[in-house]
């Protein structure tokens, strides 16, 4: 959809620090991160909810999405991560994303209240790009 964010980032039309691209989605930095290294996933189809995601491409959607909450973890070094998906309400942009947030012991995420930071500039998001993209 031409005016869909993410399908601007899929064609590479919108910049992004990507950290997948591959055939069942694209991966990039969310740019209001609940902490940094927060990863969006998105297939490279305009699809709004999970429920539009065809059956036959559940595996490699989520396959990647779980590759990535591994390469989070082990590419910063967290202590885990946190893993959510928001369907119509919520969903700041109407495309399917998954999110991978970081986590660590004591980090301050409580419930659903997120709270949000920035990145200090292009450089710091760059390196935690590459972090991540280095770790999958």
């Amino acid at each position: 959809m031409s005016d869909c964010v993410f399908c601007g980032i899929v064609a590479g039309d919108v910049p992004a620090f990507r950290v997948a691209d591959e055939p069942a989605g694209v991966a990039f930095l969310d740019t209001r991160p609940v902490f940094k290294g927060h990863v969006l996933v998105v297939p490279r189809t305009h699809l709004i909810t999970l429920t539009d995601l065809p059956v036959d491409e559940l595996a490699d959607y989520f396959g990647l999405v779980q590759r990535l909450a591994r390469a989070v973890e082990a590419g910063l070094g967290a202590g885990g991560t946190f893993v959510a998906m928001n369907n119509k309400v919520s969903q700041s942009v109407p495309h399917l994303h998954t999110h991978v947030v970081p986590r660590t012991k004591g980090d301050g995420l409580r419930g659903f209240f997120w709270p949000r930071t920035r990145y200090a500039d292009d450089a710091e998001a760059t390196s935690y790009a590459e972090r991540i993209r280095a770790a999958l």
